[in-house]
């Protein structure tokens, strides 16, 4: 089978995207983690089909995939990149929806920039102790369209990501599918460093959008900081997140960032 391809990064998190429209496109596991491979395929953390939405609650749908073959509920960088994707191929003009497994996410478009509407987030618990290899920690958790643990450090550059990531990432008390896991260093008030241990990637990653949008809600309601917060992220890039605290509860949670073309192509399964 020949394939054609996009490949897109959203602040160094990279995705190879498809146009599934067609209805005639079904990737087996295996080949997914063949097209992601970075030795063996294209090359990514993800990869994101164009589908039709069925549903009629958006104007179209994706079906995501980690590089593990697994499938993602949602993921805040690639949806910035697909909506940048759908925007090309439909031609589409002003703001679009799309559906995932998540609900339904709206995106907004100044130029290379898109800005996506999260899900309401939940599950938000606060200085858990969670006992680790190297004795307990603090760690706090949010789910912002998929579940994420967040630990703040001195410094993000020494960060334990290849070490507790995993650990935290298997722990029981994220048990059964797991959690993402954050590293976040706060470095003014409204302005966080984090690097993010990510589920189905198994591997830190140069950005991710929702480990970003828990970062900084978590460190909102920790540090009393107000909406936006900015976050660098591992590649370099700073994202935006916006909100409001309505009740306790955050609500209109956007996060903003860069969505860039790399290259196409046709790639032989």
């Amino acid at each position: 089978m020949l394939l054609q391809f996009t490949k897109m990064n959203g602040a160094g998190n990279d995705f190879v995207l498809l146009d599934g429209r067609a209805g005639d496109l079904a990737l087996s596991r295996e080949q997914i983690v063949q097209l992601c491979d970075r030795h063996r395929g294209v090359g990514a953390d993800g990869l994101i089909v164009l589908v039709p939405c069925r549903s009629g609650r958006a104007d179209w749908a994706w079906q995501f995939f980690n590089s593990d073959g697994s499938t993602g509920e949602m993921c805040g960088n690639g949806a910035r990149c697909f909506a940048r994707f759908v925007q090309r191929q439909t031609q589409a003009r002003g703001d679009l929806t799309f559906e995932t497994e998540a609900g339904v996410i709206t995106a907004r478009f100044d130029g290379a920039r898109v800005t996506v509407n999260l899900t309401r987030p939940g599950a938000l618990r606060l200085a858990q102790t969670v006992p680790l290899s190297t004795g307990p920690a603090t760690v706090h958790s949010i789910n912002t369209g998929v579940p994420h643990a967040v630990l703040f450090v001195a410094d993000a550059e020494q960060a334990p990501v290849q070490t507790l990531g995993p650990e935290i990432r298997r722990h029981p008390c994220f048990g059964p599918r797991g959690t993402n896991v954050n590293f976040v260093q706060v470095l003014s008030p409204g302005h966080i460093r984090v690097r993010t241990f990510e589920r189905g990637v198994e591997g830190e990653t140069l950005a991710c959008g929702t480990g970003v949008t828990a970062s900084a809600l978590v460190s909102a309601r920790l540090h009393g900081f107000a909406s936006p917060v900015a976050v660098r992220v591992q590649g370099g890039d700073t994202l935006e997140v916006s909100f409001r605290e309505s009740n306790g509860q955050f609500e209109d949670v956007r996060l903003t960032g860069p969505a860039d073309f790399v290259f196409e192509g046709q790639i032989r399964l």
